[in-house]
């Protein structure tokens, strides 16, 4: 009976959620800059009865939203960021928006709002219920840049959670088991000596110079760190103009690999790295470190639960409208690209689809023990309290990440099908452990299990605060 309410409420108040999820997709704010979407989840969860913190860790776009007391506490994340230059109207072929702006490239509209309907929905059943127990709502800003549940871990708000829920835009319907990598993002801005790069270059100490030593030193680098770590750079001050040796210039780096320690470890060498490139063009250099994440511990118990809410939930079924907006975007990937993504559903899923554009089933996990190749912040809560996520099909089939694509699918209906989907899933499990004591127990007991002899440390020096400049 309690499940039913949970889905009633979802699917009677689907075009309000959907509503909210266009609207923020329609703003497309960066990391740290989402004040407009912030401000709209807020509103909505205000109205539905949940107290709300605003601007938390220092950060002006964070938020957490309570509704009850007491234990246990049931956290459910969302995340509303969008990416640069990834704006697209909702169409298969590629017709930005607004050129050169921002776009929900990963789909995170989707993913903040999912995650609020799943919340409000087991508040509306405590409600009718009379149940006890907490549910929050935890407003993540700057996910794409892994910011926001750093700074929130590193502040505690997740010190008292006992069981921490969200998930993921895809093009699959099933449990996210697969752990992350753990990163480090710092800018390493060199400093030199300007002059005339044609009448007088020998008094001129050239920065960039410095910074492109670096990056050479950083590919020799590459031979020799463990095999899935990544180094991933982008020179964001070249200079102004050639004729001016560049008396500054900067490079930011993205430092990656399966497990902290190991980062740490790159990410010294790559210090000396930048050391050398400085000694070689006899300039300075001074480091911002923007963030730190850890890899993900995904627990089993909590992936457990999703993974029955999501058999009762059922896929998303999408409409012979959907399906043939994702057969016109498979005919516009480049040439090789769907068939290689059919043989690797086969060889990593085990599931056949070929002819298929749009997931409508429910398919078991497939990536116990595994590393997923990029990072998430979810990580670091991962690491304080018993953690798992899944991932819901708001998107066609081969759909690339990060892509003008996921943005157009995001703001049309096969987005909103796959996000109310979630939404029943998060909600469902939530209130499974809200009533099961012993089943909190069992995830708590595997999270210290997990985490033992490996005490987290935020990865964030003394004092940090949020790198609020970072995207404008």
């Amino acid at each position: 009976m309690h499940n039913q309410t949970i889905l009633h409420w979802i699917s009677s108040n689907a075009g309000n959620l959907v509503k909210l999820s266009d609207h923020i997709w329609e703003l497309a704010e960066v990391g740290l800059h989402e004040h407009k979407s912030a401000a709209a989840l807020i509103d909505t969860l205000k109205q539905h009865g949940f107290t709300v913190e605003e601007g938390v860790a220092g950060m002006p776009s964070a938020f957490v939203a309570s509704f009850g007391s007491g234990k246990p506490v049931i956290a459910i994340m969302g995340e509303y960021d969008a990416l640069p230059g990834l704006s697209q109207k909702t169409h298969f072929e590629k017709v930005p928006a607004k050129p050169g702006a921002a776009g929900h490239g990963c789909g995170h509209n989707l993913l903040g709002v999912g995650a609020l309907g799943g919340a409000v929905a087991v508040r509306e059943t405590m409600v009718t219920h009379g149940l006890s127990g907490t549910i929050r709502y935890y407003g993540c800003p700057a996910e794409e840049t892994l910011v926001g549940k750093v700074f929130m871990v590193r502040d505690g708000l997740f010190a008292d959670v006992d069981v921490s829920l969200t998930w993921h835009p895809s093009s699959l319907n099933t449990l996210w088991a697969a752990s992350s990598l753990a990163m480090n993002s710092a800018k390493f801005t060199f400093h030199g000596r300007s002059s005339h790069a044609a009448g007088d270059p020998e008094s001129g100490r050239s920065a960039l110079d410095a910074v492109e030593l670096m990056n050479v030193g950083a590919n020799y680098l590459r031979e020799h760190i463990v095999q899935d770590a990544r180094l991933h750079y982008v020179i964001t001050n070249g200079g102004g103009e050639p004729n001016i040796v560049p008396p500054v210039a900067e490079v930011w780096y993205y430092v990656r690999a399966p497990k902290r320690k190991q980062v740490d470890e790159i990410y010294a060498r790559l210090i000396k790295v930048a050391e050398g490139a400085a000694m070689m063009t006899e300039t300075t250099f001074d480091i911002e470190f923007l963030t730190g994440c850890y890899n993900t511990l995904h627990n089993h118990v909590v992936g457990d639960v999703l993974m029955d809410a999501f058999r009762t939930a059922g896929a998303p079924q999408f409409t012979a409208e959907d399906v043939e907006f994702a057969r016109h975007m498979a005919a516009n990937y480049p040439p090789g690209h769907y068939q290689t993504m059919v043989d690797n559903m086969k060889d990593r899923v085990g599931v056949d689809v070929e002819g298929k554009y749009l997931m409508d089933l429910v398919t078991e996990p497939h990536d116990y023990g595994k590393v997923a190749a990029g990072s998430t912040d979810v990580g670091d809560v991962s690491w304080v309290t018993p953690t798992a996520q899944f991932m819901a099909a708001c998107n066609a089939l081969g759909t690339p990440g990060h892509s003008w694509q996921y943005t157009a699918c995001a703001g049309m209906g096969i987005g909103h099908k796959g996000m109310l989907t979630a939404a029943k899933v998060l909600g469902l499990s939530a209130l499974k452990f809200l009533q099961d004591a012993e089943l909190v127990a069992k995830a708590k007991i595997e999270f210290a299990q997990s985490v033992k002899g490996r005490e987290y440390k935020t990865p964030l020096p003394e004092g940090h605060k949020p790198p609020l400049h970072q995207l404008h």
